[in-house]
């Protein structure tokens, strides 16, 4: 039986919340607006505000001023209250396209209303551009960019920890308690003076960093684990970058000296059973099966999951969490030009959290690193 070509993507998002409208039209646009094909050509329909900067700057072949179509709009039905719907039906018509694909994000009452026109709209099976998972030349070099800026955030967290003074339980930076808001400040100005925006950072000391989405509240301890995790979005190009170091300042008991040498032994295992070919869920299983024979065990308790409860890695390109995934619940085949985070962790309360993760790009032979920063943590 023959299958219906797909037809062309349709978006009606803005960039800053919709990775899929940023790769397809390669420009910052902060309210949403119409982007779409047709006949292998990329149109945008956008405001009067937005019009002169889009066709300059943007990917599209042709950028139409949305002003004239809600005249054309108003003119065609005198008796309703046009929108979005109505705007891209008629741009549809003028150039005769009749069925789109759109993303399983689209707006539900834009939807109904294409569809109520006449329109015939597809949703997506799985992503819009399933090409973005391909990372070319440039796109890899903006991503280890990305990752530069997350390695000097790093880099200002180790600083003011390093120069943080011990004072009884807790440790004071400038004379005053060093808080997880005061190293986050650090590392967000940091990212901020390098080129990215570096939004909900992760600086999680002791049990709170066991909860690996936790972003961490209030005083700093010394001889605590302290999970660092900077994910910040370049601002030119919209690309992030994804790494994550544990650090401690004071001296570390023998029991979290085993614990960060058993992740870092997992993560390397991990970065050199990466290639392409490899299943995700293969190399997520050498990860936990060394922890399994370094004792530490994974479980459901009636406070929360402990041990290896995550994926070992994601993608990362124009959103911080995409495709591919790396974890133990789905079979993934890695692609070459594929980029993948690298990021083992264990938790456990009352011993505390530790994750450290990479950036790579998958390759034939193996993986090349898009991340660089010391592993060092007993500060």
């Amino acid at each position: 039986m023959p299958t219906r070509p797909v037809s062309p993507p349709l978006l009606y998002a803005d960039t800053e919340s919709s990775a899929d409208a940023l790769y397809f039209g390669r420009i910052s646009v902060p309210d949403p607006f119409i982007a779409l094909g047709a006949k292998n050509r990329k149109y945008a329909v956008v405001s009067a505000l937005e019009f002169g900067r889009v066709k300059r700057e943007a990917a599209f072949d042709v950028v139409l001023p949305l002003e004239n179509y809600l005249r054309l709009a108003r003119a065609k039905w005198p008796r309703r209250r046009v929108g979005i719907a109505e705007v891209i039906f008629l741009v549809a018509r003028e150039l005769g396209q009749r069925r789109f694909t759109v993303p399983d994000d689209f707006p539900a009452r834009i939807y109904v209303g294409l569809t109520s026109l006449g329109l015939k709209l597809d949703l997506a099976a799985g992503a819009l551009f399933p090409q973005r998972e391909i990372k070319t030349k440039a796109e890899a070099e903006a991503i280890r960019r990305g990752n530069y800026c997350s390695a000097r955030g790093l880099a200002a967290a180790e600083a003011v920890l390093r120069r943080s003074q011990i004072r009884g339980r807790f440790l004071r930076y400038r004379g005053r308690p060093l808080t997880s808001e005061r190293l986050k400040f650090a590392i967000e100005v940091a990212c901020l003076e390098a080129g990215a925006v570096s939004v909900n950072t992760i600086a999680a000391g002791g049990d709170q960093g066991c909860d690996p989405h936790q972003r961490g509240s209030g005083p700093l301890r010394p001889h605590e684990l302290i999970i660092v995790d900077v994910f910040p979005r370049l601002i030119a190009s919209g690309y992030f970058g994804d790494m994550t170091r544990t650090f401690l300042r004071g001296r570390a008991s023998d029991a979290q000296r085993r614990l960060v040498a058993t992740v870092r032994t997992a993560q390397k295992a991990a970065l050199g059973a990466i290639h392409a070919g490899v299943n995700g869920r293969a190399v997520h299983g050498q990860v936990a099966a060394i922890f399994a024979r370094r004792g530490y065990e994974t479980k459901a308790t009636r406070r929360g999951s402990v041990g290896f409860f995550h994926g070992t890695g994601h993608g990362v390109g124009l959103a911080v969490h995409e495709a591919p995934r790396m974890s133990g619940s789905i079979d993934y085949i890695l692609k070459a030009g594929s980029v993948v985070t690298v990021e083992p962790g264990l938790y456990y309360p009352g011993l505390g959290g530790c994750r450290i993760e990479d950036m790579v790009q998958v390759t034939a032979r193996g993986a090349t690193l898009l991340s660089r920063y010391p592993y060092q943590w007993e500060l």
